[in-house]
């Protein structure tokens, strides 16, 4: 009799799974079918069709999708876990699918060229390890939500920054904890009690945030890393340059070198080129300010889907304001590690990246510098295992039916590749936090 076999069949979503298909016919041709119903409601398919081995088995490890003529597939090559990657929404249009931190249960069913099921198993992505707790934050003026690892710490911490989507990046944070860090995945528009725009955000909020997630929960030697997306990855090399003291570690998720304005997430009222990052109530100098060579044009005239990133290269043309909205970066005190995509459509994150490293070289920065360009992959970088397939979509907060660019299967690769690096180097920067003593005061900088 013929089953589905999958390995580990409960784990996080981070976890590789091993998909078998047993007890078939050598030779016999099957439809798989992986289906699941997400948070929202959504139910998110994808099929792909395959060959018995001369055992009467498929292993997805090892067997691609069968290409022959009249088959279609929703991935292509070998790929373990290509059949999540592949996964679409049924109706409506691709969004990426909402990732709160209820775990997904992926069901699997073996059709027969006759339409007779064969064999069918499930398998279950969790974002929250055995033991982490889950706390929503809505006290001292922050909105978020913390999560702890199991057992008595201290635990190293980390802060989670959303993009120009907004919101709580809670599943980020919560995988965070699952793997030893006391999280925070804070709001800071879109969020409870934040506003709806990105448009002239104090960045006296996120220190206020960092302070009291010291405060909180004690971290290991004082360590506090930042990780931010985008949007949060041009935001989390901001902080760690403006508060250097309170910055143990930096990861910039497609990240930018300099100080952009409120853009896509921006207020309609104060409009795309208004001021999105305030300090003492000051707007800080951006790349749009003053800048005559930076133009909308490519990216409002320019054909469906539209990408973002045309638009923000020609700001880069003018050297002056260049120099103006550049971040120093060097003042970082703290390891950096930057993820960058060739084929980024929301803006060009290896181009940034690139010259976030040359900064940095160029003044001899004394910490460990990690920079990881993943080639043909675009914006959405995240990590394993999810479905890829949401490139092209509206933005969250314009509307406009934008392309972060890659693909489904370069986006996947950078999922899966990345995600160790992260895990690597924050293990290595909390390493080596506790072979030096720094001390820290909230209310001033370090001797």
């Amino acid at each position: 009799m013929a089953s589905i076999e999958v390995t580990p069949r409960d784990a996080l979503i981070d976890v590789e799974r091993r998909i078998q298909i047993v007890g078939l016919a050598p030779g016999e041709r099957i439809r798989l079918t992986a289906s699941s119903r997400q948070p929202d409601g959504a139910v998110w398919t994808s099929r792909a069709s395959f060959q018995a081995d001369h055992q009467g088995q498929i292993d997805l490890t090892i067997h691609a999708p069968l290409e022959a003529a009249g088959v279609s597939n929703d991935y292509h090559g070998v790929s373990p876990m290509g059949m999540v990657h592949a996964m679409t929404p049924e109706t409506g249009d691709i969004q990426p699918p909402p990732t709160p931190v209820e775990p997904v249960e992926i069901e699997l069913c073996a059709m027969s060229g006759g339409g007779e099921e064969r064999a069918s198993g499930r398998f279950i992505q969790r974002y929250l390890g055995e033991g982490v707790q889950r706390r929503e934050i809505r006290q001292a003026g922050v909105s978020g939500t913390l999560f702890l690892p199991a057992g008595e710490g201290p635990f190293p911490a980390v802060m989670v920054l959303n993009g120009s989507g907004g919101g709580i990046s809670e599943a980020r944070g919560a995988l965070y904890a699952s793997h030893g860090y006391a999280a925070l995945a804070l709001g800071y528009f879109k969020a409870p009690g934040r506003p709806d725009y990105i448009s002239n955000t104090p960045l006296e909020y996120f220190v206020d945030a960092l302070d009291w997630l010291r405060e909180e929960v004690s971290p290991l030697n004082g360590f506090v890393a930042l990780s931010g997306q985008s949007r949060g990855g041009e935001l989390v090399l901001l902080l760690a340059s403006l508060f250097p003291e309170r910055v143990s570690a930096v990861v910039g998720y497609v990240p930018s070198a300099f100080v952009h304005p409120a853009q896509s997430a921006a207020d309609p009222a104060a409009g795309r080129e208004g001021p999105c990052w305030l300090l003492d109530g000051k707007r800080l100098p951006d790349l749009w300010q003053d800048n005559p060579r930076a133009s909308w044009a490519p990216y409002d005239d320019g054909p469906e889907p539209k990408r973002h990133a045309y638009a923000l290269l020609t700001a880069l043309e003018d050297q002056d304001a260049c120099d103006r909205a550049r971040m120093p970066v060097e003042r970082i005190r703290a390891p950096i590690l930057l993820l960058s995509a060739s084929d980024d459509g929301s803006w060009p994150s290896a181009q940034f990246a690139r010259m976030i490293e040359m900064r940095l070289a160029a003044h001899d920065h004394p910490y460990p510098v990690e920079h990881h360009c993943y080639r043909d992959a675009g914006h959405a970088i995240v990590f394993p295992h999810l479905p890829t397939t949401a490139i092209v979509r509206p933005h969250p907060v314009s509307g406009i039916l934008s392309s972060g660019g890659g693909s489904m299967r370069d986006n996947a690769r950078a999922n899966q590749e990345s995600w160790p690096r992260v895990l690597s180097f924050l293990a290595r920067a909390v390493a080596a936090s506790c072979s030096e003593v720094r001390p820290f005061s909230i209310h001033g900088e370090n001797p």
